[in-house]
Formats: structure tokens, sequence, C-alpha cells
């Protein structure tokens, strides 16, 4: 899968952020909001391979959000915070998010799920299924064989 043109600034920004390299960060964060049109926090963790289209247009991410590996993110997706809550969402591996879904608060996706666009997913989802609605109610199992990825 082809990366969004920002994921290698990203990961250069990450690598910065992680040995405390104090300004870089600030900069890559700002070029890739002004240029992408995303938010994208450095110490947030996006696995390998995960791709956004549309080059992430209006994504989203939470400072602490965790994406796992090979995710497929569409436009317009908020993964983040819940008011009065402190931790946030966790992304399994092999996950799709749908365009403009919204994942908030202390919730974890399981590996090769889906989420529909425009789902606004407040509660956990189990690896394998099919999640749509406000709020995101499991529609389908996928199973093993029947994977997306």
């Amino acid at each position: 899968m082809k990366e969004a043109k920002w994921m290698g600034l990203y990961r250069f920004m990450y690598i910065c952020y992680q040995k405390h390299i104090p300004f870089l960060p600030a900069i890559c964060k700002a070029v890739i909001r002004i240029v992408f049109c995303c938010v994208i926090p450095p110490s947030c963790k996006i696995g390998e391979g995960c791709s956004f289209p549309h080059g992430g247009l209006g994504v989203i991410l939470h400072e602490n959000c965790i994406i796992g590996k090979g995710c497929k993110i569409q436009s317009h997706v908020v993964i983040g915070g819940r008011n009065g809550e402190s931790k946030v969402p966790r992304i399994g591996d092999y996950v799709l998010i749908g365009t403009g879904a919204k994942i908030l608060g202390d919730v974890t996706i399981g590996d090769h799920a889906a989420v529909g666009a425009g789902a606004v997913v407040i509660h956990n989802v189990q690896p394998y299924s099919v999640v749509v609605g406000v709020p995101a109610k499991e529609i389908h199992y996928i199973g093993i064989e029947d994977s997306l990825f």
C-alpha cells in the first residue's frame, strides 16, 4: 500500500520526539497541519504500513493514541479522547476506519475490525467485527477466513 505523503515526515518527527529534540517535531507538526490539513502529534504511535487515502485529509489524532500496523484510515477521521477521561483509543492491526468516523475515549478496536463511515465508537469493538451507526453497534462478524486484508 502507498503511504500518505506526510508519513515520512511523521516518522522523522516521531524519531526526533523520542530523542527529545524539541524544535524539529514542532516544525514538522506545523508543516503537516498546514500543507496536508491533518493533525498528527509527534507522540502518537502509528504502526508500519498504515495508509491514509486522500493524503489523510482532515484526520485528527490524539497525542497519545496508538494505531496498529497495516490500518487503513479514510479522510476526516477523529481518534481522540473524551472530556474527563485520561485514556485514549487503541487501534489494533489491519483495521479499516471509514470516512468521518469518530473513535472517542478509552476504546480498543480489535484486530481486523471495520468501522463504518460516520460511526461514533464509544465502546470496545471485537476483533473481526463490523460496526456502524451512532453510537456504533456491531452488525456483522467478518470471520478470520473473510478478513478485509
